[in-house]
């Protein structure tokens, strides 16, 4: 299962979608109370608006790093071997974003889409996650089911 060009390509989409959101992930998660940490998540001189809101960024923090960067960094490593193993764990990356943003799509479009526009919000803000999702769970499974791109 030799990585084709389509992999490349959605394995670089990954790490610059994922990127910058881990590396505030990883500030947030250093001191959540910060002022920066609330800046980055929320936005400058935004509050949280309630307790439950703080509690759903703290835990999308820590999920993301003890469960969806360890599964996306290994299952891009082994689809770029060619492993099989690599285009599953891949796979289960890309169902996994999917999970989390069609979650992410009822609890937050309220106040982020109004907030950002349609352009911001269905680009990065969300549409770059949902589509990388969609695509790297697509492509992994055509792969593992024996299709090359």
């Amino acid at each position: 299962m030799e990585p084709t060009l389509v992999t490349w390509l959605l394995v670089a989409f990954g790490v610059i979608t994922l990127t910058p959101l881990t590396v505030i992930y990883g500030i947030f998660l250093r001191d959540p109370n910060a002022p920066k940490s609330k800046d980055l998540m929320i936005g400058e001189g935004k509050d949280w608006r309630d307790k439950t809101h703080f509690r759903l960024n703290l835990g999308f923090a820590w999920t993301d790093f003890l469960f969806f960067v360890p599964l996306f960094v290994s299952g891009s490593v082994g689809a770029l071997l060619g492993q099989p193993w690599g285009y599953v764990l891949f796979g289960a990356a890309g169902a996994g974003m999917l999970y989390i943003n069609i979650i992410l799509w009822f609890v937050e479009k309220e106040h982020v889409y109004p907030a950002l526009g349609p352009l911001r919000y269905f680009t990065y803000f969300w549409g770059f996650f949902v589509y990388w999702g969609a695509l790297a769970l697509a492509y992994s499974a055509l792969r593992v089911g024996g299709i090359e791109f």
